[in-house]
């Protein structure tokens, strides 16, 4: 941890006891009931949700990396909830998030490793693509293809994703629409059950069950996860901050 960060967490922790120390004072003083504000303390600080702690307003990549890490893991949590207790069946609406906080973490991670390269390769672009996943995979391959000069490092990449690479064709011959003649990614799917143009996604207008396992994609979306993770903060900080400290 940086100096800079150690101070910023030490101010924040002092101005959390002032906060906390206030809270106390208002809960006796005022005896009426009201709504409590979203963005507000709790007492106890195990309870509070900090925003901030694990940003950097300097560090537009690093953030980036830290909320794609925050949906991976809430959609593996949401999968292992499901799992230990699913006899009310909530596991066929839960999987909606558990299917979008995947593929936007996986849509931030390959963003970041994006810009990394970009910059690396002194190209005047930051991030490329908008939602389609399958797209942004491909930028990303090509940049790794660009960048890496050694055939070994190529192949590590492609053993680290083949897991994602897998995962998205097999997503795209589900979702991906050719119909008018202009190819739609249909990315949206895990959030509304129909097209902007409100044509049906995939699972609403098919006949048979349409199924996911969910042990075996709570796995994959692990795997896929810590690869990414691992991809992405190699290069940001193994390639790009060694290459800024040693000019």
């Amino acid at each position: 941890m940086t100096l800079r960060k150690s101070e910023d967490v030490i101010g924040k922790m002092r101005q959390d006891r002032r906060v906390l120390r206030r809270i106390g004072k208002e809960e006796i003083m005022n005896g009426e009931t009201k709504m409590k504000d979203v963005f507000s303390y709790n007492i106890d600080i195990n309870k509070n949700a900090y925003l901030n702690w694990r940003t950097n307003k300097h560090s537009h990549i690093s953030n980036m990396i830290t909320i794609a890490r925050g949906f991976m893991r809430s959609s593996i949590l949401l999968g292992e909830q499901v799992l230990a207790d699913n006899w009310d069946k909530k596991a066929d609406i839960v999987i909606f998030p558990i299917l979008f906080n995947a593929n936007h973490a996986i849509e931030l991670y390959l963003k970041a490793i994006t810009w990394t390269l970009n910059i690396l390769l002194e190209k005047d672009m930051k991030i490329e693509g908008e939602h389609n996943i399958k797209q942004i995979f491909h930028v990303v391959c090509s940049r790794v293809n660009e960048f890496e000069e050694e055939r070994e490092r190529r192949e590590q990449f492609k053993k680290l994703t083949l897991n994602l690479r897998k995962y998205i064709e097999e997503l795209f011959a589900k979702i991906g629409d050719n119909s008018s003649g202009k190819f739609k990614d249909n990315m949206d799917f895990a959030r509304y059950p129909f097209s902007q143009k409100h044509i049906n996604h995939f699972y609403i207008d098919e006949f048979d069950n349409v199924v996911i396992d969910l042990e075996n994609i709570i796995e994959r979306f692990r795997e896929i996860g810590d690869n990414l993770y691992n991809i992405s903060t190699h290069y940001l900080y193994d390639r790009l901050e060694a290459l800024n400290e040693v000019q």
